[in-house]
């Protein structure tokens, strides 16, 4: 059973995995997931989880001295990330073993590749992609359509374990669905941009 602390709130349509530990002042949105392992303390400030984000296995969240972590809507917070008193944007992929510290700012629509570094202050313009360490926008590109492909993958296979289904992203039928969730978000993303 996942341990929650008395003011954390989470939403019935929410996965949470039994390993999962989140203490203080913590929602997790509709739709989002909390995987193996992860950790969210909030003893001062706040930390809220988007609707359909996914915060990965082994990730940290933690509030700054001054900050809360606000981590958008459809967002992917992937394994082993730290996420420390700041705020991320709708539609965002934070790469594998990333750190974001205090007072960060990142836009909607970006990409932060595997183990950038963002130090304290780092404002991040929406539709960026940014690596390194210390991070730097390398290109300006919008990665709406593939980061909410993404989140919709994390909440599928949020469903399916809740169900023990450990095996969702096999077979004809996932190919499928991921092929028309695709068509579904590039459509979306052509009348967003007309």
């Amino acid at each position: 059973m996942a341990v929650l602390g008395p003011d954390v709130t989470v939403h019935d349509s929410a996965y949470v995995h039994d390993s999962a530990h989140l203490y203080g002042k913590v929602t997790v949105h509709e739709h989002a997931s909390v995987w193996i392992n992860a950790v969210a303390r909030a003893e001062h400030q706040e930390i809220v989880i988007g609707a359909y984000s996914n915060i990965q296995d082994f990730v940290m969240l933690h509030v700054g001295d001054y900050s809360p972590t606000i981590i958008g809507s459809h967002c992917s917070i992937t394994h082993h990330c730290t996420i420390h008193g700041c705020t991320i944007g709708d539609n965002c992929l934070i790469g594998i073993n990333s750190t974001i510290m205090d007072g960060c700012v990142i836009g909607d629509n970006c990409i932060i590749a595997g183990h950038t570094f963002l130090k304290e202050g780092t404002v991040i313009p929406a539709n960026s992609i940014v690596m390194g360490a210390p991070g730097k926008v390398q290109r300006s590109q919008n990665n709406y359509v593939r980061n909410r492909l993404t989140a919709y993958l994390y909440c599928q296979n949020a469903r399916a374990f809740a169900e023990q289904n450990y095996r969702a992203w096999t077979g004809p039928e996932f190919t499928q669905a991921v092929m028309a969730e695709m068509h579904k978000l590039q459509a979306e993303f052509a009348q967003l941009n007309k």
